[in-house]
């Protein structure tokens, strides 16, 4: 089991925008470097991108979620 950890505080979003489908779901495959979210701090929004490869189990947080730095977002699997 790989962990996705916040690398800052702020708003995690699943989504690149509202009205777009989320970058990733559970069950989804992840390669290593893909984007399976965004953290917006002060308006800037930065990409969480994927370390590892694998399958994602679960995600620990909902979009639009305030999350703090280490904080767990995704679990993958394989």
């Amino acid at each position: 089991m790989t962990q996705i950890l916040s690398p800052l505080p702020g708003t995690f979003y699943r989504k690149p925008s509202p009205d777009e489908a989320p970058y990733k779901s559970e069950g989804d495959s992840v390669a290593v470097g893909d984007v399976i979210g965004l953290i917006e701090v002060m308006k800037s929004f930065h990409e969480v991108r994927a370390e590892a490869g694998g399958t994602i189990k679960s995600f620990a947080v909902e979009n639009e979620d305030p999350v703090t730095a280490g904080q767990l977002l995704a679990e993958l699997e394989g």
